[in-house]
């Protein structure tokens, strides 16, 4: 007897395929909730005065016009705030600044009033005296022994690295050619379309609620209780829709603190919306580095030594920035099988605005540096950069140098996949051009990890699955979308556990009421974390299934078949009962009780020690890119003519959202490499706009190529690991590579701007010139 037709033919699993984002529609017919689309009945509207200094006293501050103004229902200063101080790891930041202010935009006094307008107005009319305080506004001013501290009692190391592998004096000893070089890497502002907005209230049994763009629930609650001085269990935090974070909105804005904090004092509703350029002002930027770096290699470019020496700037406020240094420090060691390696780094504070996450995560600034300086050791060496990079790669099984265990890594296919497409040798090979426009190509590799095993020991994920009594399926996870795709990936994992449609499978919003506790969206997490516990939670799920249908029937579990929605006997397919049935069941014959269960994964991965050694992630993501770039010598403009990226996502469950992920991804590094510059002026921002802050468009961007290398990682769900973050790495090195092979001048200091290019080539010029007459 042949199966019937809806048993026989199982759902068609989305794992691998081409679909849209299932928070596509929401958004494309506009009914997506983001934080400044939220209305609540008697909603107050706050606003936020900041600082117009980097540094003074406030002597005094008066509110009372700004209080008298019909429609101001508060206004706070830091004497009205909790004593708190809150931070990542220094706790040294009050919600608004009381006594001193440290940078020009940091919170002072914050209004609640019934229009948008009005609390404006309201801002206007607050009279703050300062006395205006000298401005450490350099690194060089802050690391001078004289220099007073930024924070009282204490001197402007924020936080300090040094660590050393092998003998690197003794790698340099052995080296048949040394390079050092110094790189400067600015700040990026992250650039999302949504700028931070918080909706907060307080529910009738006085329990604070607020709906946020974050990065982590639990983290955004954890900070709230601490800062708020409140129990935990007295605040609820709903991600809203979030536009975009890159980082950006993970710990380090003090928008939803205020948002609470007017809350909590008026009893009422409050939403704060920041405009653009309070966004640029209140948002952590990229953290800026200076990375001295010093190779040595032998004969056949193999690298038997490596020495880095970094000043990172944190800011007036250290937040993420001494994690992002770590990585910039050591990260970059493990894709190379180089024994030799030693590293001092050294996080300092100024009165500028505070630096912190950003996509890559510190990786971007080494990579610049170390790709940049293998492409110029490659000249020396008269070796194509490519063979050194391949020749040095760390291979699948190998152990790094600071205890990471590869499981898989495509970073040699990458490599291949990235210059074939671009058609590497032959364009290398091609004569220049006689005219004023030179083309030139470049090549970076990079890598990054997926998970990170450095908060409190856990690196883990929950995913609750709960089966309604129509066969539908809930999922909850504290793990936030911000429009990379982890709702979209939580579905196809558990629709394809269960064999359903994906529509029939919905990922309730994150809420730390009914959500699990999560680390949140960092560190390229959540695929290989959420995405194992999906796995575990959704098979825990059909397992009720059969074992309730096992009882029914008298039938062993092993006999049971899960597919096109029903449950059935695989020698008697006409013995079956849907999802919809067996869930209905399950209510009525265990006493009310629904079938819902809870699946946690942990990675098997080991937090480094005080030396930094430890296998920190259950995987690592590699990437190379290639690029072709036009040098106008007679302007200085790069134009970048064709790009080709590839990114070893381990398995591609969604190809068509990686895509797009590292398009995103790409026109970053365009960005960072090229044109985006904050402008400071004695410490004040001077560019909080997108008119001003120049960003990569449209005519800028080549057409964006792509492809992937399928490594399937042991660890990963279904073989994935985190894809397209890693994607930004090499992107600002392959086009200083490019440019320099177009025109023959190597830029170290981002961005790479026209006058630099014109200055680096009248330097060559008089450099040849007094070459000929020696």
């Amino acid at each position: 007897m042949k199966n019937p037709p809806e048993l026989s033919t199982p759902s068609a699993s989305t794992l691998g395929a081409d679909i849209p984002q299932v928070t596509a529609r929401a958004k494309v017919l506009g009914r997506a909730m983001y934080a400044g689309d939220i209305k609540v009945p008697g909603m107050l509207h706050g606003k936020v005065l900041r600082s117009p200094y980097p540094h003074a006293r406030i002597v005094s501050i008066d509110v009372s016009e700004a209080l008298a103004l019909p429609g101001v229902k508060a206004v706070l200063t830091g004497a009205d705030a909790p004593r708190a101080m809150w931070g990542v790891h220094h706790k040294e930041r009050r919600i608004l600044a009381e006594g001193v202010v440290r940078f020009a935009g940091e919170e002072v006094a914050a209004v609640a009033a019934t229009t948008e307008e009005i609390a404006r107005d309201a801002l206007d009319l607050i009279r703050v005296e300062y006395e205006e305080l000298p401005a450490i506004l350099s690194t060089e001013e802050a690391m001078d022994e004289e220099a007073p501290g930024v924070h009282p009692g204490r001197n402007n190391i924020s936080h300090e690295i040094r660590f050393e592998r092998g003998d690197a004096d003794a790698g340099f000893a052995s080296a048949h050619v040394i390079h050092e070089a110094t790189y400067d890497t600015h700040a990026q502002y992250p650039g999302y379309l949504e700028p931070m907005g918080t909706v907060a209230t307080i529910d009738p049994e006085g329990r604070l609620v607020v709906w946020t763009s974050t990065q982590s629930i639990t983290q955004a609650r954890l900070r709230l209780a601490a800062a708020l001085e409140r129990p935990i269990s007295s605040i609820r935090v709903l991600q809203a829709t979030t536009g975009g974070g890159f980082g950006g909105k993970m710990v380090e804005d003090a928008n939803n603190l205020i948002a609470g904090l007017l809350a909590v004092k008026t009893g009422k509703p409050v939403r704060v919306v920041n405009n653009r350029l309070e966004d640029f002002l209140a948002c952590c930027s990229s953290v800026p580095e200076r990375i001295t770096l010093k190779l040595g290699m032998d004969r056949d470019g193999i690298i038997v030594a490596k020495d880095v020496r970094i000043i990172a700037e944190c800011g007036a406020y250290s937040g993420l920035s001494a994690e992002v240094m770590h990585v910039t420090a050591m990260r970059s060691d493990n894709m190379h099988r180089n024994p030799n390696v030693r590293s001092h780094a050294t996080l300092v504070y100024t009165n500028n605005p505070p630096h912190g996450a950003f996509r890559g995560f510190g990786g971007t600034q080494m990579q610049f540096a170390l790709n940049s300086h293998i492409h110029t050791m490659a000249g020396m060496l008269g070796l194509d950069p490519i063979e050194i990079h391949k020749r040095n790669a760390i291979r699948k099984g190998d152990v790094s140098i600071h205890g990471w265990e590869i499981g898989s890594t495509g970073l040699v296919e990458c490599i291949d996949q990235a210059t074939q497409a671009l058609d590497w040798e032959a364009k290398r090979k091609a004569p220049k051009s006689n005219g004023p426009k030179k083309r030139g190509v470049g090549m970076a590799a990079a890598m990054h990890v997926s998970g990170n095993r450095t908060i409190g020991n856990w690196d883990g994920s929950t995913v609750v699955v709960k089966i309604n009594e129509d066969g539908r399926v809930f999922i909850m996870s504290g793990e936030c979308d911000m429009g990379q795709g982890a709702m979209t990936m939580l579905s196809q994992v558990v629709a394809h556990e269960l064999d359903l449609p994906l529509s029939h499978v919905l990922v309730l919003q994150p809420d730390t009421d009914t959500s699990p506790i999560a680390i949140g969206s960092l560190a390229s997490r959540v695929t290989i974390a959420a995405g194992n516990a999906a796995i575990v939670a959704g098979r825990m799920a059909r397992d009720k299934l059969f074992a309730l249908a096992s009882k029914q029937w008298n039938v062993p579990v092993e006999q049971l078949k899960l597919a096109g929605g029903a449950v059935f006997v695989a020698d008697a397919p006409e013995r079956r009962a849907t999802i919809a049935e067996l869930a209905k069941l399950h209510v009525w014959t265990h006493g009310g009780e629904g079938i819902q269960v809870s699946g946690t994964w942990d990675a098997k991965t080991v937090m480094h020690d005080d030396k930094v050694y430890g296998n920190i992630a259950p995987a690592y993501s590699f990437a190379a890119q290639a690029v072709e770039v036009e040098v106008d010598t007679e302007t200085g403009q790069v134009t970048v003519l064709d790009s080709y990226v590839s990114d070893d996502c381990g398995k591609a469950l969604n190809p068509i959202a990686i895509h797009g992920q590292t398009n995103g991804a790409t026109v970053q590094a365009f960005g960072w490499a090229l044109y985006e510059q904050l402008q400071l002026d004695n410490g004040r921002l001077m560019n909080g706009n997108f008119a001003d802050y120049t960003m990569a468009t449209a005519d800028a961007v080549p057409l964006l190529r792509g492809g992937f290398v399928e490594s399937n990682d042991p660890n990963g769900p279904y073989g994935a690991k985190g894809a397209s973050e890693t994607a930004i790495l090499p992107g600002a090195p392959a086009i200083a590579n490019a440019v320099f092979d177009a025109v023959g001048v190597r830029i170290t200091e981002l961005p790479i701007t026209p006058e630099k290019i014109l200055s680096a080539l009248r330097a060559k010029k008089e450099e040849e010139k007094e070459t000929r007459h020696a």
